[in-house]
């Protein structure tokens, strides 16, 4: 199987330019201008919000600028894997932010500019994921992956992008310092997730680098044993932070209203009730994933898969 991808038509470049990196640029500055626009009533929300449009932007820019002066061939790995990457994580990373800046603040905007501002921001956010998620697509045809063994559009690939997408937004929930810092079991869920963000951006890293096959024992076992860790750490969180967190007699908030913060209905950041409540609903949402990924290397073992490395 050959392994590089034909080299692009560099007269397709504005193709993609204009029907696709264009758009993401001027769709993520749109967003982030006006919510910065809105000045100190954006709140915590609209600023990490305005982190995430801003860094898409940049990061789009630097991908154009790095394929208009063709110096994509100058990087130690394939560069193809980079764009489809950045892509699959920047439509996942826009979608979800246009979902939470929406139910966390925009909703409890009175009705005015500030408010007009920030549904077309979100607006904006929305048609950033899309035209991310059609990259994906043009990016496989311009590089011509159809042959070769492209890391993101393979199961694991996938799954391991998941896993460090949602791992992402928990730490984003988890910035708040005083959900787990006042329990040592809570603590140890947050380095659950972060053991478990590392390993999975480890082996995202390896096979993005071409580096999976210069381990010393071959690749799916490798990978079977840190998927196993990863899910034997997870399910200790699924239990641990619930009980830790909603269990009156473990210093837990069973109800949402004894939760002074949620009382009030016009604030513009979530309550730390709200907050937990939606860690315990990712690390639901991850453990599955990772559960599939187990699955899926197990079944290579014991199939006997080759871990050969590709030919150069």
């Amino acid at each position: 199987m050959p392994t590089r991808a034909s080299p692009p038509d560099y007269d397709d470049f504005w193709v993609g330019f204009w029907y696709f990196r264009l758009p993401e640029l001027f769709s993520t500055c749109v967003a982030f201008s006006l919510v910065a626009d809105m000045g100190f009533g954006r709140g915590d929300i609209g600023n990490w919000s305005m982190s995430i449009w801003c860094f898409c932007f940049t990061m789009t820019l630097i991908i154009v600028m790095v394929e208009l002066w063709r110096l994509p061939s100058r990087f130690p790995f394939y560069w193809y894997n980079f764009p489809v990457t950045y892509a699959c994580y920047a439509a996942l990373v826009c979608l979800s932010t246009s979902i939470i800046y929406s139910i966390t603040y925009v909703q409890f905007l009175l009705y005015g500019p500030s408010r007009d501002r920030a549904i077309t921001a979100t607006a904006f956010s929305c048609i950033a994921s899309v035209v991310y998620a059609l990259d994906v697509a043009w990016v496989w045809d311009w590089y011509d992956l159809d042959d070769i063994s492209c890391y993101v559009h393979t199961l694991p690939g996938l799954l391991k992008v998941l896993e460090t997408f949602v791992a992402g937004v928990i730490f984003a929930f988890l910035s708040n310092t005083s959900l787990y810092l006042h329990q040592p079991a809570l603590e140890w869920c947050v380095a659950v997730y972060s053991i478990c963000f590392i390993l999975a951006a480890v082996v995202l890293l390896l096979n993005l680098g071409e580096r999976e096959y210069r381990l010393p024992v071959p690749f799916p076992v490798f990978q079977l044993v840190l998927t196993t860790l990863s899910v034997l750490l997870y399910i200790s969180a699924l239990v641990l932070w619930p009980l830790y967190q909603f269990y009156e007699e473990l210093g837990g908030q069973p109800q949402r209203s004894s939760d002074g913060d949620c009382r009030d209905e016009l604030t513009y950041n979530m309550c730390k009730w709200d907050q937990r409540l939606a860690v315990v609903i990712l690390t639901a949402i991850n453990l599955p994933v990772y559960v599939a990924d187990l699955v899926y290397w197990a079944h290579q073992v014991s199939v006997g898969t080759e871990d050969q490395p590709r030919d150069s």
